[in-house]
């Protein structure tokens, strides 16, 4: 990333000091409205219970007033008794003069039950904060309050002795059953004076008979707009606290996180910016000063103890990058050896036209183990020899080369196919501390006549093909490895070759070849690769079988050495 584009980058994202400052704020804003929600429940249930206690007290006190002062379960009696006399036709006329003349023989006049009844509850209603005090009765078959006495001052609007209303019947029936247990009041919604909770105490006759109730009725919008006048002052309240607490707690975060982590921030990129221009100046974390007894304090230590360690790490990555270079150029050198070796030039012998000889070797590292030679002991003698030594790398490299030697030391003395591998594994195995050993096919081939004698040292079964047949495995007679066991003894055997035959041979690496799924390539697909286009030369034939096994495995490593020769006998 270039420096213009971390500038562009920077300019789009906000910084840790606006970041602190938004979710600051937005935290405190968050914990107040809960605050003001949770404060405002409380409130509003502590409210609610305050006017219905108050209600309930008033109710009370003005019942027993009007008990002590008045005949109110008598007047309740008449009132209801001469409703209870009328026909429903003329209760439809309820609000009318003609309506209110059939109650006109209930005395009312002054010095009444009535009229201080009256003057009672209007008393009551002037110097308490509520919506009407009222005595009624109840109609529970037709759902109607039947007013006995209305304390409202405005003729009007004044209700009076027999007036009904319709109410709401499961309210009436809870009023009518009250057992005495607890308050009694009921919410409900009227469309003549809207939402109203009327609070009630019943008025009894000596039979303990309820006779009528002496009613409150609060106005929930009143108590509404106490609510929200208090919710205003609140909100104010919790608005002034809010700010001021989200005030101090910006300053404290920008004084102990936003200023130490941008000192460490602007060290950081002087550091970078250095180090682009080659400077190794090391102490750009270790005087910063920061000590705010936190992690930021601990970030401030662990990066100068990184930087200090960075300068360490350069350094000794420069040395160790150093001699890398030395032993893979050394490495490179080895691999150069190693090709000049093995034989690699073709064709192998352009002045003999009785066979033709072909071979490759791929190492699975620089160096391998795997080897193969061809070489002629005489004029009529050709040595063939496949190769595997165990392990990889450097240790089998330098076995391999020991191997070759003493093979190719041994074929030139004249000695039969057993007889080489037998001194081979006596000179191999005498003090062999390392443990290593090798797998060896060797055959020596009599130009004049195709006579192959071979043996066979742990190594892969051979592939034979005749002129007009098809490549198959040749199972011999295996012996034990080379360096493994002193004193080994190795059996011969012969093959006659024809003009055209050919015998393919290989390593390990071959059938052992693995994909992704750790399927192995096998030596039955390895023959089907040699037999899908049998007759081509014989550097075709083994090309074949390399682009083969890499369709086969794919993108996956090479795991093993790869090595492979085949030798037409014409």
């Amino acid at each position: 990333m270039t420096s213009t584009d971390r500038k562009n980058r920077s300019d789009k994202r906000r910084s840790i000091s606006s970041q602190a400052v938004y979710s600051t704020i937005t935290n405190c804003v968050v914990f107040g409205l809960v605050a003001l929600v949770v404060g405002l429940s409380f409130y509003s249930v502590s409210f609610t219970n305050y006017y219905l206690k108050r209600a309930d007290s008033l109710a009370h006190q003005v019942a027993m007033s009007a008990t002590h002062a008045t005949d109110v379960v008598t007047l309740s009696d008449e009132v209801m008794s001469r409703y209870y006399s009328l026909s429903e036709d003329q209760k439809m006329l309820t609000g009318t003069g003609e309506y209110r003349e059939l109650f006109s023989d209930i005395d009312t006049g002054r010095g009444s039950s009535y009229s201080t009844l009256f003057h009672l509850l209007a008393g009551s209603l002037e110097y308490n904060d509520v919506y009407d005090v009222y005595v009624a009765m109840y109609d529970r078959e037709n759902s109607r309050i039947v007013y006995i006495v209305d304390s409202d001052d405005n003729d009007a609007d004044r209700l009076y002795p027999g007036d009904w209303e319709p109410v709401n019947r499961k309210g009436m029936n809870m009023f009518m059953d009250y057992d005495g247990e607890g308050g009694l009041y009921d919410v409900d919604f009227t469309e003549k004076y809207g939402v109203l909770c009327t609070v009630g105490v019943p008025l009894y006759n000596d039979n303990n008979e309820i006779r009528s109730f002496m009613l409150v009725d609060l106005s929930v919008k009143d108590v509404a707009l106490d609510l929200l006048r208090f919710a205003v002052r609140i909100i104010i309240a919790m608005a002034v606290a809010t700010l001021l607490l989200a005030y101090y707690q910006t300053k404290r975060i920008e004084k102990n996180l936003v200023r130490p982590v941008n000192t460490i921030v602007k060290a950081s990129k002087t550091y970078v910016e250095e180090r682009h221009k080659g400077n190794t100046n090391n102490e750009h974390f270790k005087n910063l000063g920061i000590h705010t007894g936190d992690e930021i304090e601990d970030l401030a230590d662990t990066m100068a103890q990184m930087e200090k360690d960075l300068a360490e790490y350069e350094e000794n990555l420069t040395r160790i990058t150093a001699e890398k270079e030395r032993i893979q150029t050394e490495l490179s050198l080895a691999t150069e050896i190693q090709t000049a070796l093995l034989p690699h030039v073709y064709p192998a012998f352009p002045n003999r036209s009785e066979f033709d000889i072909y071979a490759i070797s791929e190492p699975a590292r620089e160096v391998g183990g795997d080897f193969y030679d061809y070489f002629l002991i005489d004029d009529d003698h050709l040595c063939l020899v496949m190769a595997d030594v165990s392990g990889k790398g450097i240790p089998a490299a330098l076995f391999m080369m020991i191997a070759k030697t003493i093979l190719q030391s041994c074929a030139m003395l004249g000695k039969e196919p057993a007889e080489i591998l037998e001194r081979t594994n006596e000179a191999l195995s005498t003090d062999n501390q390392t443990g290593m050993f090798v797998t060896v096919w060797l055959g020596i081939l009599e130009i004049a006549t195709g006579k192959l004698t071979c043996a066979n040292a742990g190594h892969e079964y051979p592939v034979l093909k005749r002129a007009d047949g098809s490549y198959e495995i040749f199972k011999d007679k295996h012996g034990f490895v080379i360096g493994g066991m002193e004193n080994s003894r190795y059996k011969e055997y012969t093959i006659n070759m024809g003009h055209g035959d050919r015998i393919y041979l290989y390593t390990d690496g071959v059938p052992e070849a693995t994909d992704a799924s750790n399927n192995m390539y096998g030596t039955a697909r390895m023959v089907q690769a040699l037999n899908r286009d049998p007759n081509v030369g014989i550097r075709q034939l083994i090309d074949n079988v390399c682009y083969d096994i890499v369709d086969f495995i794919k993108d996956e490593q090479q795991f093993d050495d790869l090595t492979m020769m085949c030798l037409e006998y014409k």
